[in-house]
């Protein structure tokens, strides 16, 4: 989705090379690159792009944020910038002003709810939250009596319980016990929890295709180099079929990732429409993060399975990310639901129109 001359998406593409090279970071023995990382990543504007000025972001269009996400997927992001910048937006369509630190979002997967109570503290539980462990702030959809309500949160005044998803990143479970926001507002007209679940799917999505994007110049880079019975493993037919095939699920899950972004940039609301091009987006990126990295894997042998390689950087979170808003399967019966409401006759249409 990255263009030269669109000057975020560049500026984060430098950020990413200088501080967030993926070799460097697999081979590092601690942390220490993420301060660095984070307050170059913050200072250009990027940790809060979807948010306007007037509520403190750097009022990047959709396009852009949407784009920097798809670079964060090529290095293998593993830090909270995807979810403080849906954080950000989420805030600032009830108009409350974003923390500069980093945030993160609640809920993430579609069967948690967090209920605003009549004393105007939250209730809930909500699991498989990325980063919560490690961010000051968490923004929240919640449901009111009236209707949907946006809240930022103290992470301090939630009670949270460590986890890890299968890249070794924090996933934790949050419990609301009766907390007192910071901040809360009623969200606006058509913004609720499938809203925020969407979206969040659709940021995913596009880190899905980054990391695929990077496993496929991994592993052809690795296939020309690999010799075995005396040539190089690229030269076989069955490691050039396997590419091929790995290509066509990148391919795929861009085309699939990028068509969404861009449905949901250009459009006044989350109608059905944009309902079809996310949810397609995440199955279908799903699907190839499945796919992809079982061809990578199988490409690089036993190699690539070890920690000190980097494949494992982009495979281990593309899966991870599969689950993160609503897996495949959950979305599959969603669509199927939308689809049968509307009737047949409506389906072409629908689809013909995108």
């Amino acid at each position: 989705m990255a263009e030269d001359d669109n000057i975020v998406v560049a500026t984060a593409e430098r950020i990413f090379a200088d501080l967030a090279d993926p070799q460097a970071i697999t081979h590092s023995k601690d942390a220490s690159w993420r301060a660095p990382l984070w307050q170059a990543l913050s200072e250009a504007g990027l940790t809060l792009s979807w948010v306007p000025d007037d509520c403190n972001g750097s009022g990047a269009s959709l396009a852009d944020g949407f784009a920097v996400l798809n670079a964060a997927g090529r290095v293998g992001l593993s830090v909270p910038l995807a979810e403080t910048m849906l954080a950000g937006w989420l805030l600032s369509q009830a108009g409350i002003a974003a923390p500069p630190d980093a945030m993160t979002i609640a809920p993430a997967l579609p069967k948690d709810r967090v209920v605003l109570n009549e004393d105007g503290t939250l209730s809930g539980v909500s699991r498989g939250i990325p980063f919560a462990s490690e961010v000051r702030h968490i923004a929240v959809a919640a449901n009111g009596a009236n209707g949907p309500v946006i809240a930022l949160v103290n992470m301090a005044d939630c009670r949270i319980t460590p986890g890890l998803n299968i890249a070794s990143d924090a996933s934790d479970t949050v419990t609301f016990d009766n907390v007192r926001p910071v901040v809360i507002k009623p969200a606006p007209h058509g913004l609720d929890v499938t809203t925020l679940l969407l979206m969040g799917g659709v940021a995913r999505s596009l880190q899905i295709a980054g990391t695929l994007e990077s496993m496929l110049e991994i592993s052809v880079g690795y296939a020309n180099e690999r010799v075995a019975f005396e040539k190089k493993i690229a030269k076989f037919q069955a490691v050039q079929h396997n590419l091929a095939k790995l290509a066509g699920e990148a391919a795929a899950a861009l085309a699939a990732a990028s068509s969404a972004a861009d449905a949901i940039a250009n459009a006044a609301r989350f109608d059905d429409a944009v309902f079809l091009e996310a949810v397609s987006a995440k199955i279908r990126c799903a699907e190839a993060a499945e796919k992809g990295a079982a061809i990578a894997h199988q490409v690089h042998g036993a190699i690539g399975f070890t920690s000190e390689h980097v494949l494992h950087r982009y495979t281990m979170r593309a899966l991870a990310w599969r689950d993160d808003f609503g897996n495949e399967s959950y979305w599959a019966v969603e669509l199927g639901k939308r689809v049968a409401t509307r009737g047949a006759d409506q389906l072409w249409p629908l689809v013909a129109s995108r």
